[in-house]
């Protein structure tokens, strides 16, 4: 296969990907809904709809702050629900000094972390949600101190039910414990439920960088599963399983319910079209606490960026959320040792340059190979000439003819192929790096590219890369005998240049150094050939 061919190949699969990820995003089947026990009348629900958890309520209570290093989170003590996380180590913007703001409360987008008690002597009931108790409206993680313990406290009946926040230092998941003291006299069963309320929304980006918005789960079946707003329009979702967690997912970020995980949960979703919001939850078993015995029903909530590695110790495949698609494992040892190299050099755009030379320097024998044979087919061009002329409309007597001069040269006419076929995996894999890991997000190169993660403010990178691809092209050794093929070829860096233009640009220096490298390569692989007499005339 001759580099233009090859050239070509790889385009229709670039092509087809960017059609295949569409395609996923805009129509994403559900999978079968399990069916299980429904909620229940005796949970929370508005009088609009009674699909709702916890009410829909117009009355707010008063607003609690908690924040340690790296979250500030505001907390409704009319319930005890999370309704805003600030990122505080992650900017709103590039260079804002704003936080990223991830659960928000507001009439345009609501986004909350919801958290109660129901069952029989569930707190959180139709007529109304838990009003805690605590002193102080601002509690924040000292300096020095690992973690931080905040108690919402609320009476009922002779039971004293404490809501309490952890915080530790450092990390984004939220311990949310209750502490029940049953001093009633009598034996109490409540059951605890935790749910991120979202505005139905639809996923964002363009073709080139699609972005899901949506939620995702896991179960003790399904290792980790994406369920969207249009999946939950659908067919809401109800699961049973002992473990498992729940989640909302935007680009670089999640939130996550945790529920115990020693026990059996029901997983679910909820849709209230009317109001355009979603919930997908969690609720745990019934929990009975006899008279005069004290119970802890603990969860947790991560709010925050997709970190990997901190995820993955908070909860069994949490860190599947960072979703590299069917080429993770490509992805994942590619991000490894991004991140290696990147802790030596300090910068992300050097890194990626390493990164590639890494790559190239790995498949530089099938390189070479590729060449070769190349090389090797060229040489036998005017012998196939001859076949043609000989043979004419004979096309089985020319295919023979032709895997027999194959065989008796000692030529692979697929040689070419494999390069070409690895890069596109390769590519894929740290295409959904760029898309998925945070740390590269407001990552600066130099110069004009200080968001790696986002498309080239000036193009100046994707029109690099075509000029790369044409220079490639043309020192092509094999010419295209086909006129038509020959046009094609000729746009092809055209075409790749304009996909490029929304490509986050680390993602464009990767393309663009490694067709740099394969220049430098193609000219050292063909001098070499000439002194062995095995390449014949440049054209």
């Amino acid at each position: 296969m001759d580099s233009r061919r090859s050239l070509l190949v790889l385009a229709l699969m670039f092509i087809s990907f960017l059609v295949y990820q569409q395609w996923q995003m805009d129509k994403n089947p559900p999978p079968a809904a399990e069916q299980t026990t429904s909620i229940t009348s005796d949970v929370p629900a508005s009088s609009s709809s009674s699909t709702q958890i916890a009410p829909d309520s117009a009355v707010k209570g008063r607003i609690i702050t908690l924040e340690n290093d790296v979250l500030r989170l505001k907390v409704d003590i009319l319930g005890g629900d999370v309704v805003s996380s600030e990122l505080l180590k992650y900017d709103a913007e590039l260079d804002s000094k704003t936080p990223f703001v991830l659960l928000k409360d507001s009439p345009e987008h609501i986004y909350i972390a919801q958290s109660g008690l129901i069952g029989k002597n569930g707190i959180d009931t139709k007529s109304g949600r838990a009003q805690y108790q605590i002193e102080g409206d601002h509690f924040k993680l000292a300096e020095g101190q690992d973690s931080l313990s905040i108690p919402l406290i609320f009476e009922k009946d002779g039971v004293t039910y404490q809501k309490v926040f952890v915080l530790k230092r450092g990390s984004y998941d939220l311990g949310v414990d209750y502490k029940i003291n049953n001093q009633s006299g009598e034996t109490i069963e409540v059951e605890p439920y935790g749910q991120l309320k979202h505005t139905l929304v639809e996923s964002s980006g363009n073709v080139a960088m699609p972005t899901y918005t949506g939620g995702a789960y896991s179960s003790s079946e399904t290792n980790y599963k994406k369920y969207s707003f249009a999946d939950m329009k659908d067919a809401n979702l109800s699961i049973n399983t002992k473990a498992g967690w729940v989640a909302v997912l935007q680009h670089y970020f999640v939130s996550a319910w945790i529920p115990n995980q020693d026990v059996d949960n029901q997983l679910y979703t909820l849709t209230d079209t009317k109001n355009n919001v979603a919930s997908i939850g969690y609720r745990g078993p019934v929990v009975t606490i006899p008279a005069g015995a004290q119970e802890t029903i603990s969860s947790s909530l991560w709010t925050g960026p997709k970190l990997q590695n901190d995820m993955a110790k908070v909860a069994n495949n949490l860190d599947l959320t960072v979703d590299y698609g069917w080429a993770w494992f490509i992805a994942k040892p590619l991000f490894w040792l991004l991140t290696f190299i990147q802790g030596i050099v300090s910068n992300w755009g050097v890194a990626i340059i390493c990164v590639t030379i890494v790559v190239k320097a790995i498949l530089y024998p099938l390189t070479k190979a590729q060449y070769t044979s190349m090389a090797k087919m060229r040489m036998l061009q005017p012998k196939m000439q001859e076949m043609r002329e000989r043979f004419g409309d004979d096309r089985q007597r020319m295919s023979q003819e032709m895997m027999k001069l194959y065989k008796e040269e000692k030529v692979n006419p697929l040689g070419g192929c494999l390069p070409i076929l690895l890069q596109m995996p390769i590519f894929i894999a740290l295409y959904w790096t760029f898309m998925e890991a945070v740390e590269l997000r407001h990552a600066p190169f130099f110069g004009w590219i200080q968001d790696l993660s986002a498309q080239d403010p000036y193009y100046i990178l994707p029109i690099l890369m075509g000029i790369s691809m044409y220079l490639l092209q043309k020192m092509s050794p094999t010419p295209v005998a086909d006129p038509m093929q020959q046009k094609v070829m000729n746009f092809m860096p055209l075409i790749f240049m304009f996909f490029f233009l929304w490509f986050p640009a680390g993602l464009v220096l990767y393309w663009l150094v490694s067709n740099l490298i394969t220049i430098v390569q193609q000219q050292l692989i063909y001098r070499g050939l000439e002194k062995k007499g095995l390449h014949s005339r440049k054209k």
